[in-house]
Formats: C-alpha cells, sequence, structure tokens
C-alpha cells in the first residue's frame, strides 16, 4: 500500500462503488482543512426550522469529511484493508457534503471555509489507530442520534428525504468500524453519550424497544464540543 493520502486503487474504488464526486474529492480537500487549523472562525447560527436543521446536519457532515481526511493523511491507520474502509467513509462523507449543500442552495448558511480547527483537538483524536477509530464510532453515533432527533421536526419533505437517505449510511459506518475495533455493533448503554436520564422524553417514548435514541441539537453540540476539534462559536434557537 502507498503511503500517499489520495492514492486508492482502482479495485479499491470500484469495491466500494466509489468512482464519483467523493472519491475525487478527497483530492481537492487537503489543503482546505490545513488552511483552516488554528485559525478563529465566524460564528455559526443555526435557526429552528427547516433551513436551520439542514444546515445543521451539514455541520456533521463537514466535521466527518474533515477528519476523516485527517485520519488518511496521519499515516497511523496501516493496516491495507483499514485503509481501504476508511477511505470508502471519507469518499461518503465528502458526497454527504457536496449532497447537503446541493440541496440546501442559496439557504447554506455557511461555507467550508469558514470553519475552522483546534490543532491540539485534532492532534488528541488522531493519536493512534484505536483512539482513531474510537473517535470514528463516537461521531459517526452522534450524527445517527442528531439526524434522528432533529429529523422529526422537519417540515419540508425534500429536507426529510435528503436526511434520511443519510442517517442509513450513517449507521453503517458505525457498524463497521466498530467491527474493525471487534465491539458490538449494537451500542451498549453504557457507550452513549447521553444517558437515559437525559434522554427529552418527547423524543424518546419508546426508550428500550429496540431502536436508536433521539438526541437534541444542544446534545448533539455538547458532544461535539467535547472533541475539542472545532474553534467556531455555535449558537441559534436550534441549539439554544
Amino acid at each position: 500500500m502507498k503511503n500517499n493520502l489520495y492514492f486508492t486503487s482502482r479495485r479499491s474504488l470500484l469495491k466500494w462503488g466509489l468512482l464519483s464526486f467523493g472519491a475525487a474529492a478527497l483530492t481537492t480537500l487537503p489543503e482546505r482543512v490545513t488552511a483552516q487549523i488554528n485559525e478563529y472562525g465566524k460564528t455559526l447560527t443555526f435557526n429552528a426550522d427547516d433551513i436551520g436543521i439542514l444546515n445543521f446536519a451539514l455541520l456533521l457532515e463537514e466535521l466527518e469529511a474533515a477528519f476523516y481526511l485527517l485520519v488518511l493523511k496521519s499515516g497511523k491507520i496501516t493496516d491495507s484493508k483499514e485503509y481501504d474502509y476508511i477511505t470508502a467513509i471519507a469518499s461518503h462523507e465528502a458526497t454527504h457534503v457536496k449532497f447537503l449543500r446541493e440541496v440546501l442552495g442559496k439557504n447554506t448558511t455557511f461555507k467550508t471555509k469558514n470553519l475552522k480547527f483546534n490543532k491540539a483537538g485534532l492532534d488528541a483524536v488522531l493519536t493512534d489507530r484505536d483512539t482513531i477509530l474510537n473517535t470514528a464510532v463516537a461521531l459517526e453515533d452522534t450524527g445517527v442520534h442528531a439526524y434522528n432527533g432533529a429529523g422529526t421536526s422537519l417540515k419540508d419533505p425534500t429536507y426529510l428525504l435528503a436526511a434520511g437517505s443519510i442517517v442509513s449510511i450513517e449507521a453503517r459506518h458505525t457498524a463497521g468500524v466498530r467491527a474493525l475495533l471487534k465491539r458490538a455493533a449494537t451500542e451498549p448503554d453504557s457507550d452513549r453519550a447521553v444517558n437515559d436520564a437525559d434522554l427529552v422524553p418527547e423524543l424518546n417514548p419508546f426508550k428500550g424497544r429496540a431502536y436508536d435514541e433521539l438526541y437534541t441539537p444542544k446534545q448533539i453540540i455538547a458532544i461535539v464540543g467535547s472533541l475539542n476539534i472545532l474553534k467556531n462559536p455555535i449558537n441559534g434557537a436550534l441549539v439554544a
């Protein structure tokens, strides 16, 4: 395997179905992410409406895309099969970013270049292979909980379709990364970032009946903040 962020064999790309924008995007993002480390970014404001919710989803996809890109660049994933799998996920996340920006169109409230990253936080989650994969599980789980939690408030069927078409892929990602770590594909209660006592009852009326818990945007922001990788202040009615 070549130790090069942007090399993935055609066979691997075909295996993962990545001969698409997502694979191509991996060749264009590294300079962007590197340039955004340790700069201060604009405040991101999310209103409590469909546009705010989908922009919030876009933020999560942007964070995942940047994270996986830096994982591949780090050289800490040395197993070729794991590298190919992470490359596939990175491509998916880049495609999700493009897709959500297309769906939002002129309603997109921030640009990719507006996001700024904290080097110390990134270094911490890129320490070694196990830390990287456990961080990936945390990000993907957060995405699933976020999409499910915010999806109940979406009114525009186009936006709901966009969110629903992504959340199942996020769930596949977390199950796949858990398998790499030899962790159970189902998420044990001890693994969750939000415990039962802090779940919003109205969002979680069926707790314990084999479904994913739904988190509020405010809870999602707290989880993202705990990773210490994003430097942008975040506010707005959606996350209040």
